[in-house]
């Protein structure tokens, strides 16, 4: 079990899939939910690969597809200074030297993370992302991190979408958990940045419940047909986590077939 850092009144020592992973957050301000952990279930990565997320917050995400995919090497971009440093210190604690997390803004991404050094191709496999995305006419958060972390401001999508996409090689994958109402935004934003055969993975609050949240991937310059998949039900009638919720949240399943 890998050791906690000593606790202070600013953070929380908190577990991901069901104890495998130690994760220390903010006490105030943006926390996180299952979202990253069923993203991270989504991308088709492989021994290997180099990933890349968008606003990786204090690395709940990467951790747990590095946990999944042993051998990936990822990078996560945070704009929040004392995130960076938390994702840092959580990827340390969890003995995964092979994330590191850069202090960063989209759309403003370092030149170096752009080429390979050795070969001056694009460097990532695939790219992911939770970004952004309560309403810019919504009741503003009091706490400032969290209403970066959350706020979705007329062209960010656009931005955050475009600056990943160019990222990527060629079949590369870019992956997005987003409201169900963006998603034909999302979906435009895709194509016109050249990525194609577009997958869409319904997440059901419950059988028979409209999906309020949705995973989207596509891949650079692909031009296959794109495909509506059944998705995940969350939960079962008694409000408990379902059997297959449950395999990813808690034992680090993958969602891919």
């Amino acid at each position: 079990m890998p050791t906690l850092s000593p606790t202070t009144n600013l953070y929380t020592h908190d577990f991901l899939l069901g104890g495998r992973l130690v994760y220390n957050q903010l006490a105030a301000g943006y926390r996180t939910g299952i979202e990253p952990v069923l993203l991270s279930a989504f991308i088709p990565a492989k021994r290997g690969d180099a990933v890349i997320e968008g606003g990786c917050g204090t690395g709940a995400g990467l951790m747990c597809l590095a946990h999944r995919v042993p051998g990936i090497r990822g990078f996560g971009l945070e704009q929040d200074q004392e995130t960076t440093l938390l994702a840092r210190e959580n990827f340390s604690i969890n003995n995964f030297q092979n994330l590191q997390c850069i202090h960063a803004t989209i759309p403003h991404i370092p030149s170096f993370m752009m080429q390979d050094a050795a070969s001056g191709k694009l460097r990532f496999d695939h790219a992911f992302a939770n970004p952004p995305w309560h309403a810019d006419s919504g009741t503003p958060s009091p706490n400032p991190r969290r209403e970066a972390a959350r706020r979705l401001l007329p062209g960010m999508l656009s931005e955050w979408i475009a600056s990943l996409a160019r990222l990527l090689k060629q079949q590369g994958t870019l992956t997005l958990i987003l409201p169900t109402g963006l998603y034909p935004q999302a979906c435009q934003l895709m194509e016109k940045n050249s990525l194609g055969r577009i997958t869409l993975f319904p997440l059901w609050p419950k059988a028979g419940k409209q999906p309020k949240i949705i995973l989207i991937q596509a891949y650079k310059y692909s031009a296959g047909m794109g495909r509506i998949l059944p998705g995940l039900t969350l939960h079962q009638e008694d409000g408990k986590y379902s059997q297959e919720a449950k395999a990813v949240l808690q034992e680090g399943h993958s969602l891919l077939s």
